[in-house]
């Protein structure tokens, strides 16, 4: 594997401002080769939310940049606001809901590579098999099935 160097690969800043104020979904995302993580800055809409959903193989950070909200888990309600971090641990029940001025936030877990076939085991494998592609870009809901083309909810098309 080539050496590379450390070096910005965004103004986070400037993406939330540069998007609409009340666009949803995602707004940027890591994309350099040979990474190990993944990250996606996201955007929810005043009063949208993801849905309640688990993720069983991975831990996700989550950090508030702008706007606010609400987490909700199996055991309450915690208030999110900018420079907020959370720690989604794998296995955990979460739903996310956006407060008045909807909610900026940055993304960060383990690159989980996409499915290949006949590739060696640990090799690089596409890009990431994440919820991303479910979360509907118009309204921030989280589509329950997995290839779904289109929003059960407002019946905007689904990135991916």
């Amino acid at each position: 594997m080539q050496e590379q160097s450390a070096r910005v690969v965004a103004d986070l800043g400037r993406e939330l401002a540069a998007a609409p104020p009340h666009a949803g979904g995602a707004l940027w995302r890591l994309s350099e080769s040979g990474r190990g993580l993944d990250a996606n800055l996201l955007r929810l809409p005043p009063g949208r939310t993801i849905d309640e959903h688990t993720d069983l193989s991975l831990d996700v950070l989550l950090v508030v940049l702008e706007g606010g909200g609400h987490l909700r888990t199996q055991d309450g309600t915690e208030e999110l606001r900018p420079v907020t971090a959370l720690w989604l641990p794998k296995g955990s029940r979460r739903a996310l809901v956006a407060g008045a001025d909807g909610m900026g936030y940055l993304s960060v877990h383990r690159r989980r590579p996409g499915l290949t076939i006949g590739g060696a085991p640990g090799e690089e494998g596409g890009e990431a098999a994440c919820l991303l592609a479910r979360v509907c870009p118009e309204c921030g809901r989280l589509s329950g099935e997995r290839g779904a083309r289109f929003c059960w909810s407002c019946g905007t098309a689904l990135e991916g």
